[in-house]
């Protein structure tokens, strides 16, 4: 059974005269009983009543009816939903964020994405940016926000934001109203920080920093989020340093203090798949690089 013939039966159903639907279906008659005989000989039932009154549907062609418009029906939907997605219109993106970029970068891409892709599903999975790099390395992420500058061979990147890192104070902290501090200045106090398996760029450069201080910080708690890090430090149970932009976080209890020698930025980075041909996946990283800070789009890594 070909859809050609059920388009040729639906159109004839409709019109109930061969030369009418021969018209429409931009053919000539006898192709248009040809194919009406081959589809009566795959159903194994006569379709039609023709006499010279005129043409009328059998009770087997007005059974088949319905269900022929519906398979053209669902044939065409496949198709338009085929189309949509080959041109980035619809389909699925499985992006992975770590939670800081909630703060910086991700929230104003989803905003212009969604307003001018509606039909594209964005499934959004907060990840370190280590569980990141494994889950795009095996192809389980379309795309990845990290913070890390270990990107294996074969991806591309963005570099959507980078920030300073800050000294993170409980509220009652001696320093919290200092317009500026160094690093040795916290060198008694204890640290939250976040677990090196989690960040391993960070973990290592904030202990550097300490080292090049002169000291080696007290870590009380090493925890998985940032959040986490600076929530612990509103309770008055440590010190830390964090992205700048956790302060839009807005915990009370805590201060914000900038460094005298600043740390090397936290920065923010999409990554793809080099190569990867995917409208969806284009139509996102033009607005990735909308919203990145000017002079920060990348190419392979």
């Amino acid at each position: 059974m070909e859809f050609r013939h059920l388009r040729c039966f639906t159109v004839l159903a409709e019109e109930l005269h061969f030369g009418r639907a021969a018209q429409r279906l931009a053919m000539t008659q006898p192709p248009l009983s040809m194919a009406i005989q081959q589809l009566e000989a795959d159903v194994g039932a006569r379709l039609f009543d023709r006499n010279s009154r005129g043409v009328a549907l059998t009770a087997a062609g007005q059974a088949f009816l319905p269900r022929a418009q519906a398979l053209l029906e669902q044939a065409a939907q496949a198709a338009r939903e085929a189309r949509d997605v080959g041109q980035g219109l619809a389909g699925q993106l499985q992006i992975g964020f770590a939670g800081t970029v909630l703060y910086r970068g991700l929230p104003q891409v989803l905003q212009s994405f969604s307003t001018a892709h509606p039909r594209l599903r964005l499934v959004l999975r907060e990840l370190s940016s280590s569980e990141q790099l494994v889950e795009l390395v095996h192809d389980r992420l379309d795309l990845g926000f990290v913070h890390t500058t270990r990107v294996p061979a074969g991806f591309s990147q963005i570099l959507v934001s980078s920030q300073p890192f800050m000294a993170c104070l409980p509220a009652s902290h001696p320093l919290a109203a200092a317009g500026r501090l160094t690093l040795d200045q916290l060198r008694d106090d204890a640290f939250a920080i976040v677990m090196r398996a989690v960040s391993p760029d960070y973990h290592d450069r904030i202990l550097s920093a300490c080292a090049d201080a002169g000291f080696e910080p007290a870590l009380a708690f090493e925890l998985r989020h940032w959040l986490s890090v600076v929530s612990v430090i509103a309770q008055g149970l440590g010190v830390g340093l964090v992205p700048a932009a956790l302060q839009q976080a807005g915990l009370p209890g805590v201060v914000f203090v900038p460094l005298q020698q600043p740390l090397a930025p936290y920065d923010t980075h999409c990554l793809w798949r080099t190569g990867r041909d995917e409208s969806a996946l284009g139509a996102f990283l033009q607005a990735v690089r909308m919203a990145a800070q000017p002079g920060h789009d990348g190419g392979p890594a």
